[in-house]
């Protein structure tokens, strides 16, 4: 399929519905770490997923994922 939208891509949305889907599984796999929230913005360019997360200690973090589909070169 040609692709002919890329901000942002049917691709980079599916990809990240997907994550967030798999949030449970996500976190069985982050030992001692709980994820307590999960955002997601799949209307702009490049879509952004923040995952809050509180460790053994009670600290809080913040990771961002974006996805990134490149431009299909074809040479």
């Amino acid at each position: 399929m040609q692709t002919e939208k890329y901000n942002p891509s049917h691709l980079e949305v599916q990809l990240a519905n997907a994550i967030e889907k798999l949030k449970d599984q996500i976190e069985e796999q982050l030992p001692n770490n709980k994820i307590v929230e999960l955002k997601k913005n799949t209307n702009i360019d490049n879509p952004q997923l923040n995952v809050y997360l509180q460790d053994e200690d009670g600290d809080h973090h913040e990771i961002v994922i974006k996805v990134i589909q490149r431009i299909d070169n074809h040479g």
